[in-house]
């Protein structure tokens, strides 16, 4: 396939790899994005989709992607796929320097095929794991983390979340996208390279479902939203909150579940990163870098975390409702002490914290960035 025919929209370029799969770059305010790649490396074509399988008992879609049991797990610096193509050295990146790429998984969950898929199905019958997954690297650098980045570059990921945002809501099928970031062994990433991820499910997410439920209950009832209330109510009682700017506050929810969890929410009833407006995009990214900061001071170790942002879903009732949010968890309950989800939160869902919501807010305040 011919490489290098690209389509350019402002600060970003969309190339293709060997195997077909796009790659976004995005550039900087002070930088540029190539204009031609060339991805030489004689990759396998792509496969079918996975199968998405309806649990009965439960009412949830469970994706089945053995393909994955292939994928690459914690290789050297030298063999990392998320590095830039240099001294011959051939990655998932063809070139040799960048600011923000976004590629299509080449090991995806869902898709690369995308359709429809219904509600509940009433027969154990698999269907094609509909959707997309993509990559998000956030430096060229192999070290270092979403933490360690500049004002300018954790602008430019927000930007790439907003734009993969908006292309993504607009694919066949798409129920909910879903930006995230595993970080560290002890979460159980399998590449050390900072970066995130995007999922866009042809489904609601059994989680994504239970908050629009709550949160169109609520509009219903009250004609207010629910996250806007709950806000207002952390802003004045003031025992969890951890720091507010102009567009966005932080606080660490009353029913945290997790030894350490804070949520970033928008002052603004926003449904998601495509719709926020230049200057929150400038606040949300060095706010949510600094949080991470905060959750690293903690310790003289990197924290283990997962950061969640719980865009709206796409269906008009539940978007309406629904408000993007950032909901940042790790297991760490001591400086040597994890978390494990065992009987209780595993099994029934029902978690038990050691920690009281106020004390983790009063450490997130206190520390020195």
């Amino acid at each position: 396939m011919p490489q290098g025919n690209a389509a350019h929209e402002g600060t970003h370029r969309v190339h293709h790899l060997a195997d077909g799969r796009q790659a976004i770059f995005f550039a900087d305010g002070s930088g540029s994005v190539p204009e031609e790649v060339h991805d030489t490396r004689a990759l396998d074509p792509r496969g079918e989709p996975g199968e998405l399988r309806f649990d009965r008992l439960t009412g949830d879609w469970v994706a089945v992607a053995a393909h994955r049991q292939s994928r690459t797990y914690l290789p050297p610096k030298d063999q990392c796929p998320l590095c830039p193509s240099v001294d011959g050295r051939l990655s998932e990146i063809p070139a040799e320097d960048f600011d923000v790429v976004v590629f299509e998984n080449r090991f995806p969950s869902l898709g690369p095929a995308l359709g429809k898929i219904p509600e509940h199905a009433a027969e154990q019958v698999p269907l094609p794991a509909y959707g997309r997954c993509e990559v998000v690297v956030f430096t060229p650098d192999h070290a270092g983390s979403f933490a360690s980045l500049n004002d300018e570059r954790a602008r430019t990921v927000v930007q790439a979340w907003a734009q993969r945002t908006e292309e993504l809501s607009a694919m066949e099928g798409i129920a909910q996208v879903f930006p995230f970031e595993n970080r560290g062994q002890d979460i159980g990433v399998t590449l050390h390279h900072p970066h995130g991820q995007i999922y866009a499910y042809p489904y609601l997410t059994p989680t994504a479902r239970k908050m629009a439920d709550q949160a169109v209950k609520h509009l219903e009832s009250t004609g207010r939203t629910l996250m806007g209330d709950i806000l207002e109510f952390e802003q004045a009682e003031g025992t969890r909150m951890v720091v507010q700017g102009e567009h966005f506050s932080v606080f660490v929810p009353y029913a945290a579940r997790w030894p350490l969890e804070a949520h970033l929410v928008p002052h603004r009833h926003v449904p998601d990163f495509a719709a926020l407006t230049e200057e929150e995009k400038d606040e949300l990214a060095i706010m949510y870098r600094d949080l991470l900061r905060r959750f690293d001071a903690l310790y003289d170790t990197p924290t283990p975390y997962i950061a969640a942002w719980h865009q709206a879903p796409l269906a008009a009732r539940e978007r309406a409702a629904s408000r993007l949010h950032l909901q940042l968890t790790s297991p760490r309950r001591a400086e040597d002490k994890l978390k494990f989800l065992a009987g209780s939160e595993a099994a029934m869902g029902a978690f038990i914290n050691d920690i009281p919501a106020e004390a983790t807010a009063a450490r997130l305040r206190e520390v020195t960035l």
